[in-house]
């Protein structure tokens, strides 16, 4: 009897180990994330029965001091001409989590998610593996830049009139906009 319990405390001492390093690695690896990265993340759109490829993305994890493996931050994809009006980026709020390695970043506008895995991350670099919302699994590269102004960017998506800075007010301008279709990000293979 005494030597199960003795076995048992042990396994139950190896699990408990075990818990406490996946933690301390999340939060490594969060710590690490913090801040913006700049590459290609092969994003683009589907707008109007036609493909835009983005020139490039620009992803910034900020961490949640109260839960250090999570946080929020944004996402934006940046085309070279974009003729969805007025400007030449989609923008989303990210909120973001790394459990037990993998990186889940879910865009608060599209109310989508996807998960980075098989990645190698440090201070200078972060590249790996991206698998979607409609499981397609990409590659990507980033780099580590400083961190972009907020509040120059419009959040989601608005209609044409509005996003050129013709504000007619609220009413006015959704009255006089055309139906405008949102273009939709997507990761596929490029021609």
């Amino acid at each position: 009897m005494k030597k199960i319990y003795t076995t048992l405390t042990w396994a139950l001492l190896a699990l408990f180990a075990v818990s406490l390093t996946s933690c301390d690695d999340d939060d490594e690896i969060a710590r690490t994330l913090e801040g913006t990265w700049s590459g290609d993340m092969y994003a683009s759109a589907y707008w109007h029965d036609s493909y835009y490829d983005a020139s490039y993305t620009e992803v910034c994890f900020l961490r949640d001091p109260y839960r250090y493996s999570s946080g929020t931050g944004y996402w934006v994809d940046h085309y070279s001409y974009s003729p969805w009006g007025g400007y030449n980026y989609i923008a989303n709020h990210i909120n973001w989590t790394v459990n037990f390695g993998t990186i889940t970043i879910h865009f608060v506008e599209d109310g989508e998610s996807v998960d980075i895995y098989d990645y190698a991350l440090d201070d200078s670099y972060f590249t790996g593996y991206i698998r979607t919302y409609d499981g397609v699994r990409k590659q990507f590269r980033l780099r580590h830049v400083s961190s972009p102004n907020w509040g120059s960017y419009y959040w989601g998506y608005d209609d044409y009139y509005y996003s050129n800075g013709n504000h007619l007010g609220m009413e006015k301008a959704k009255a006089k906009a055309p139906s405008v279709e949102k273009p939709k990000r997507i990761f596929r293979e490029r021609e």
